[in-house]
């Protein structure tokens, strides 16, 4: 029994939520987010929630419950908060700034890095140092995020390159002498 799974979904005001053919779908004010369905899964829109239950007795059937309650919990989170990354940038000379929709980077190549920003995203540098992306699907999110670190990740001795907030660099002492 999944403990996840038997929680249903609750829809908070301003939402809805429709099932056609194969396909979830869930608006609110932040936007559309949709959901293929898995047919091992039943999915139940009642009155304010949203029931996930499995079809069958099927080990598959048990195993998607949790992670499909999930996935729904994550389109009803997406349309009401959104979803947020927050980057920061170490480095002498390492700055970021929005122009127009792309975002550039100066990471200490000998050129600009310029990162296109999807339209359903929204990406803010509050300051040179700091990068924080917006929407509401979390998969997005994170992709562009992960997409922006690789130019240059954090390197374990100087601590020098772009990490997600909160994230733990380990440090390593350099050459002895």
């Amino acid at each position: 029994m999944s403990r996840i799974g038997k929680k249903p979904v609750t829809m908070p005001s301003g939402v809805t939520a429709t099932t056609e053919g194969s396909t979830l779908t869930v608006k609110g004010p932040k936007g559309t987010l949709s959901l293929q369905m898995v047919d091992e899964v039943r999915y139940d829109v009642a009155d304010g929630s949203i029931s996930v239950e499995p079809a069958n007795d099927s080990q598959r059937a048990r195993a998607f419950w949790g992670m499909q309650r999930t996935l729904v919990q994550n389109l009803v989170t997406g349309v009401t908060e959104g979803f947020s990354k927050t980057l920061e940038i170490t480095g002498v000379g390492y700055r970021a700034a929005m122009q127009g929709k792309n975002l550039r980077l100066q990471l200490g190549y000998s050129h600009d890095v310029n990162v296109e920003v999807p339209a359903d995203l929204t990406v803010a540098t509050p300051d040179q140092t700091t990068i924080v992306i917006s929407g509401a699907d979390p998969q997005r999110v994170g992709q562009l995020a992960a997409e922006i670190r690789q130019w240059r990740k954090p390197e374990p001795y100087k601590g020098k390159g772009i990490k997600y907030r909160g994230e733990y660099i380990f440090r390593k002492e350099g050459k002895k002498k």
